[in-house]
């Protein structure tokens, strides 16, 4: 048997959902400034596949890397972690 590598994981918050079967996932980062030593946030987003379409905005999702499924998405949602209020 092969064993597959370690896949990156990411957990973040849904931003958008109105593409099919897609949501962009904001991951929110707090870095320590190398200069002045203040925290700053850092946002990155991911395109992220969706197979059942059932994220609405403000989820917090785990997403995980995958062979590219577009263009843009190379990486798919594996659970929704909690759900927008």
């Amino acid at each position: 048997m092969e064993s597959r590598n370690i896949r990156k994981e990411r957990v973040g918050i849904v931003t958008s959902n109105k593409m099919e079967k897609s949501i962009v996932v904001s991951e929110i980062k707090r870095v320590k400034h190398s200069m002045y030593g203040k925290f700053v946030l850092k946002t990155k987003k991911y395109v992220a596949h969706d197979e059942k379409n059932d994220c609405n905005i403000g989820d917090t999702v785990k997403i995980m890397e995958t062979r590219p499924v577009s263009k843009s998405k190379c990486w798919r949602m594996i659970e929704i972690i909690e759900r927008a209020k």
